[in-house]
């Protein structure tokens, strides 16, 4: 408690900072998710706070971050679409499932996974980031021209006939619900029918107009009817705060361009009552528990987002451990990984309670926060304290912000979250593979494939995806340089040890020294086999040493047993060397040693061997 108030001065300064900055971002994130601006403050404000309070880096301002959102997004759309786009039927489930994901985090702090998470390889994040920004910049499009598809009438209508076949299917599924769908008497059915109105036909093909309208696709898809509908004035407004972000930057970076805009585009749209669409309605008061997510809670409503929600507990432990370096590296201190993933987890779970979208360290605003003096856990407090004042002393003033300025805000978002580094690497990168005619490099071809298959299909997926080619890429490069060190070769071939230049040259036909350095294991198995083929059958004797060979996993056991087996049926006495410990209780747990290769045949330097060889092998 001492170390938290330190530093009071710099902590309020920095908090202040920080929370300003975090302001119309956490708006912009908010109404970016589906669930409205009040949810990205509400996951700034409880995230900040119990982040700090609980985390293990001093001066780490938590809250919502583009990945997250971007992923949360994908989470509420889907959820959305499956509760008849009603928003206050899908909450609880929406809720639980940001709820899980922050306890997913706090378990992995408690395994102590925070120290094996920078081993995600480069090009899978830096293609993830990519397609982040992608995302974001054309999901902006639509809001930031003022087109809404839900809105237009001729292409709401072009639904109806499938909202129609929705509606009918629903009916069905609730009669099969009830026990009473009769095939043979659809009177029930033909009744509930009967109550359809105009207004549930339209409310449902609204539905399916903006389920078919999201996502990059969907935003793509419906390009050419925004062009043809542009909102002057939305589009003005949105221009004027992405030129306000930029332009005020080279001014100053005192004061965050993000908010300047906010606050100028935002006053003179309200000043001039100009005829623009504003957010949603922020709501008074302090935020209240959504206890509906426990007791509405149906495990068939989230089981298909399990594996989501474990993603968002990896992204946003990736994101907040990114941050963390970058602190370490400005403060000169060290954080402590796992205990930052504890707190991340309480922070996203209690805000998922409250009804906040998930989140995690934010570099931009735990920079500010360095900067502006913030020392310790108490700067991230006060700028989650900063957000809720404002919050409960000008939720009307905010509910008037355009909403065109946070689709402004969030195009600068996506253009800032782009991995530039990764992109600019690209013509430099060794082409190490070939594909058909074409030389690529693998490092390139993962990042593509995330950012296209991120952008186009499914963020979690494209993650998996790019995670299981990088795997089998490494694999099939250690694979090929274990092979490259361990061909067959006679001792005239190959370049013999120190304690093999005295090696009887009446001998070097008979008796072959394979040398093996590295793991065996299953990437470099199918050249390892081979070894018995390259052998010829004037061999007597093959020497193996594996004094270099410090790991075996199971494939490359069999693959040794295969090879033993074909020599021993070729009548040739193998003798090992300097069996390491890993190895060999690999090979006595499946009885290599002793039914192939006897005790007697083990030994442990050369020149014991080499006395044995001398003795029983004749040139």
């Amino acid at each position: 408690m001492k170390n938290l108030f330190s530093n009071i001065k710099g902590d309020l300064f920095g908090g202040i900072t920080a929370g300003i900055v975090a302001l119309p971002l956490a708006l912009a994130f908010g109404v970016s998710s589906g669930l409205g601006p009040s949810a990205g403050l509400y996951g700034a404000i409880f995230i900040s706070f119990f982040a700090a309070l609980f985390g293990g880096t001093s001066t780490q301002i938590s809250g919502p971050t583009a990945p997250m959102t971007a992923v949360s997004m994908v989470v509420i759309a889907g959820i959305i679409a499956m509760n008849d786009g009603v928003i206050e039927k899908a909450l609880p489930a929406i809720l639980i499932i940001f709820f899980l994901a922050g306890l997913m985090q706090v378990g992995l702090g408690l395994l102590g996974i925070g120290k094996y998470i920078r081993y995600i390889p480069y090009p899978v994040v830096s293609g993830f980031m990519t397609a982040i920004g992608v995302i974001i910049l054309v999901t902006q499009i639509l809001p930031a021209v003022g087109y809404y598809p839900k809105e237009d009438t001729d292409y709401v209508n072009g639904f109806k006939a499938q909202a129609e076949e929705v509606i009918l299917e629903n009916i069905l599924k609730e009669e099969a619900a009830e026990n009473i769908l009769v095939l043979e008497d659809f009177k029930e059915t033909i009744k509930r029918a009967e109550k359809i109105t105009k207004d549930d036909i339209l409310k449902e093909s609204q539905t399916l107009a903006k389920k078919e309208a999201s996502g990059v696709l969907g935003t793509l898809k419906v390009i050419g009817r925004a062009l043809q509908n542009i909102n002057w004035l939305e589009l003005g407004l949105a221009l004027a705060t992405i030129l306000i972000i930029y332009g005020f930057k080279r001014i100053t970076t005192v004061i965050p361009s993000t908010l300047v805009a906010l606050l100028i585009v935002s006053g003179i749209a309200y000043g001039f009552k100009l005829e623009y669409r504003s957010i949603d309605e922020i709501p008074s008061g302090f935020p209240m528990p959504n206890l509906g997510i426990f007791t509405n809670f149906e495990i068939g409503s989230i089981s298909p987002y399990i594996f989501t929600a474990l993603t968002l507990a990896l992204l946003g432990s990736i994101d907040s451990l990114l941050t963390s370096v970058v602190a370490d590296n400005m403060t000169k201190t060290k954080h402590k990984p796992n205990k930052e993933l504890i707190g991340q987890g309480i922070g996203n779970s209690i805000a998922a309670i409250f009804g906040g979208i998930p989140g995690a360290g934010a570099t931009i605003r735990t920079v500010v926060n360095i900067k502006a003096g913030g020392k310790t856990k108490l700067s991230g407090m006060v700028a989650s304290i900063m957000l809720l004042v404002v919050m409960l002393a000008l939720a009307p003033v905010a509910s008037q912000i355009p909403a065109a300025v946070l689709a402004g805000i969030l195009v600068t978002v996506g253009i800032g979250v782009m991995d530039y580094k990764g992109l600019k690497a690209i013509p430099s990168l060794p082409r190490d593979i070939k594909l058909g005619p074409l030389k690529l490099s693998s490092e390139v071809l993962i990042m593509l494939v995330v950012l296209v298959l991120s952008s186009v299909w499914n963020l979690v997926y494209a993650v998996g995806v790019g995670l299981v080619i990088a795997s089998l890429m490494f694999m099939k490069k250690i694979g090929d340089l274990t092979a490259e060190r361990s061909d067959v070769k006679t001792l005239s071939e190959e370049k013999a040890w120190a304690d093999e230049k005295n090696f009887p040259q009446e001998l070097k036909e008979e008796v072959f020294i394979k040398h093996l350095k590295g793991p065996l294991f299953f990437g470099s198995t199918s050249e390892f086999q081979q070894m018995a083929s390259q052998i010829p059958n004037t061999a007597e004797a093959v020497i193996i040493r594996m004094g270099k060979m410090p790991y075996m996993d199971q494939s490359g056991l069999y693959a040794m047993e295969d090879v033993l087996i074909d020599l021993e049926n070729s009548n040739i006495t193998v003798l090992l060397i300097d069996v390491l410990k890993q190895p060999k209780y690999m090979m006595e747990r499946i009885d290599i040693i002793p039914d192939l290769i006897p005790k007697e045949h083990i030994f442990t330097t050369f020149d014991e061997c080499l006395a044995w060889v001398k003795e029983n092998v004749k040139g």
